[in-house]
């Protein structure tokens, strides 16, 4: 369905163009003369400008100027009795994209509207495509079999099947996706997109678009412009309007990353569009609407950010209304070692070294090694390893991690249910019993809210955690009666 103007003063042609194009399932508006016009044209945001060259004493080819100039992207199509050469080409040069000649056929219209808004669809798209080519997300495929990472597949995918439909602009459910630094949030994003294109029924003609915005990367100066976009002479610079990311992500998802670093002045206008849909570019005064899936991602602790007023609390709730918790690469059992073997195997291709392997003793440093950098850092590791390794074998060394590395867990030790340290340095009982890295977290968790009595925001910042992963982990080994329990006792 396109928006679209019809400007004649002949009321029954009027009424004819009109009551074809609502057929047709358009929205469709109307005027007779200019001034109507162009209070019509501020109002609405139109795709498509059908006027007649003559309106009485208006001339339809001032209005074609006049909207190319305030930077109005849409197609203009002008009607004329005088169907020469001359005044084709006179109106292709004030800046219409074509012409229709008087007598009008209604049905030559028909044939020739979805062309008219095909065309600009395609030129949108094109432009879309070349603004973000710099700002494209990660892209790696989605890996791991681990228990942890299934439960944000299954969690994501079923997020993913609600789809964007035709209701209100803005009721789609938000989508906070949490973790540290390089555990794979924009890998996350795009796959629930992705499941979401796959789906749609009946699929969609084009794939619709997948918008990513690093927040961070963007200078506090212009994120209000590359966000909603701009008129025409709303600054300085501003000698043409241009369209912001929010609409360039119609019908897909825009993917608002590191949303923490979005200026505490914007974050009002970014509430209005996540929870109505609506926005104004700088400088304009019409009303736009958008239907998008929006996800934000941070590896900060909004809810933190919002007590200490640095983040709007009714932003973070609209924005959390579902969170998807992403665990640590150190947290998913082997999956570190599947997505390095297709990395590997990514990396070799590209660099022309197909048929590197890692040998036995590398693959288990890559199990024991912490990788605090998450996927990022394991990613940045094989890399090195594809371009610089002596053989087809890679080692450990070439992957710069030592082959001995032992596995790094929590703070404290964990021996026969308590925590040994000698000298300050946490040392384990082995003779004694096997203690494994959840065991070991799991008892610093306890001991943490035991001493805050049970307080978990004042234990996950006493054991260096982000209180949402705290949280996921009271979870994970099911300390919820645990936590209650510590509550009432110190009540």
């Amino acid at each position: 369905m396109a928006k679209i103007l019809v400007i004649e003063d002949e009321e029954n042609l009027r009424f004819s163009i009109v009551r074809s194009l609502k057929k047709g399932g358009h929205d469709v508006h109307e005027a007779a003369a200019l001034d109507p016009a162009r209070e019509i044209a501020q109002r609405v945001g139109l795709d498509l400008v059908l006027t007649d060259v003559h309106l009485g004493e208006d001339d339809g080819l001032e209005f074609v100027r006049e909207l190319r100039a305030d930077g109005f992207d849409g197609v203009i199509v002008v009607m004329t009795a005088y169907g020469s050469i001359e005044n084709a080409v006179g109106a292709m040069r004030d800046g219409a994209d074509n012409y229709l000649q008087k007598p009008l056929s209604i049905e030559e219209l028909q044939i020739q509207l979805p062309r008219w808004l095909e065309k600009r669809r395609l030129s949108q798209r094109v432009e879309l495509y070349q603004r973000l080519e710099r700002t494209r997300g990660d892209t790696r495929k989605v890996l791991g079999e681990s228990d942890a990472w299934s439960r944000c597949l299954k969690l994501s995918a079923k997020l993913a099947s609600m789809p964007i439909g035709t209701g209100d602009a803005g009721a789609l459910p938000t989508i906070l996706l949490l973790g540290e630094t390089g555990v794979g949030k924009g890998v996350l994003a795009r796959y629930i997109h992705d499941t979401a294109v796959a789906n749609e029924d009946p699929p969609a003609k084009d794939a619709p678009p997948f918008v990513h915005v690093n927040c961070s990367a963007l200078p506090a100066t212009l994120v209000e412009g590359e966000l909603f976009g701009h008129e025409k002479g709303a600054f300085t610079d501003a000698r043409a309007a241009r369209t912001g990311l929010f609409e360039m992500a119609e019908g897909g998802t825009i993917f608002l990353d590191e949303i923490s670093e979005m200026p505490l002045e914007l974050q009002a206008k970014l509430l209005v569009v996540v929870e109505q849909g609506t926005f104004r570019r700088v400088g304009g005064s019409r009303e736009r609407t958008v239907r998008a899936r929006v996800i934000a991602a941070s590896n900060q602790e909004l809810e933190s950010l919002a007590e200490a007023g640095k983040f709007r609390r009714d932003l973070y709730f609209r924005l959390a209304a579902f969170p998807i918790e992403i665990p640590p690469l150190r947290e998913r059992d082997q999956d570190a070692l599947l997505i390095a073997r297709e990395l590997l195997a990514d990396m070799g291709a590209r660099y022309g070294r197909e048929g590197l392997k890692f040998s036995p003793a590398c693959k288990t440093a890559i199990l024991a090694h912490p990788w605090t950098g998450n996927v990022r850092e394991l990613a940045n590791a094989v890399q090195r390893a594809a371009m610089l390794s002596d053989t087809s074998m890679v080692e450990a060394a070439d992957l710069g991690i030592a082959q001995s590395h032992a596995t790094s867990g929590a703070a404290n030790g964990h021996a026969n249910g308590k925590a040994v340290a000698i000298g300050g340095t946490p040392r384990f009982d082995f003779d004694r019993g096997i203690h494994t890295a959840d065991q070991i977290e799991e008892a610093l968790m306890i001991q943490a809210l035991e001493h805050t009595r049970g307080n978990v925001s004042k234990a996950s910042k006493l054991i260096g955690m982000q209180r949402s992963s705290f949280r996921y982990r009271i979870e994970r080994y099911g300390l919820e009666s645990r936590v209650r329990e510590i509550a009432e006792r110190v009540s």
